[in-house]
């Protein structure tokens, strides 16, 4: 059953957390879709304001400048709600933007495991930290690092074996009934005297 636009236009945020590769664009496009949402992926808006790429912003500017530029897209630099995003790897890691997801909406981490993510992401060249001599070796250092702060940031959902298809309807799952869960109960009535 598909939400109506209004009904998630009016609904929680959905944040995707992961490491990159583990599929958060193309999983938050369909959801987005299936449930009336808008999507965006964090990292595309970021090189859309800065006009440049991140590997670009990593050279000029490090890479301290540009998680203070992802956290200044979580505090302010989208919708409130109706919107599914699609994080960047390291956004959930620094200090205080585990707090600032799960403050903002419905936080769901995809996961893979480590050769997947190997198989996915290398010899691609608009991975800054995959710039390495070992890209292998920097791949599971990061994925060790990470992998606490993804699995008690988000509700966990495997994206290792199964189809886009799957992973969508686990993700959708998990979000209406996260969604329903924040409801408000109604105000009751005043007594009068």
């Amino acid at each position: 059953m598909k939400s109506s636009r209004k009904e998630s236009a009016n609904g929680p945020n959905l944040y995707l957390i992961g490491f990159m590769g583990v599929g958060k664009s193309a999983v938050g496009r369909s959801v987005a879709r299936q449930l009336g949402m808008r999507f965006l992926d964090s990292d595309a808006v970021i090189e859309s304001n800065e006009g440049r790429s991140i590997s670009q912003i990593f050279a000029d500017e490090g890479e301290a400048a540009f998680r203070a530029k992802e956290r200044a897209f979580i505090e302010s630099g989208h919708p409130l709600q109706g919107v599914v995003v699609g994080c960047g790897g390291g956004l959930p890691v620094p200090p205080g933007m585990r707090e600032q997801l799960l403050c903002k909406g419905i936080v769901v981490c995809l996961f893979a495991n480590p050769d997947t993510i190997i198989e996915r992401t290398l010899g691609n060249d608009k991975r800054p930290l995959l710039r390495a001599a070992d890209p292998r070796e920097r791949v599971r250092a990061l994925l060790a690092e990470r992998e606490p702060v993804y699995m008690s940031t988000g509700i966990g959902v495997c994206a290792e074996g199964r189809s886009l298809s799957e992973i969508v309807r686990n993700v959708v799952r998990v979000y209406r009934r996260e969604a329903s869960s924040r409801k408000q109960p109604a105000v009751p009535a005043q007594k009068t005297s």
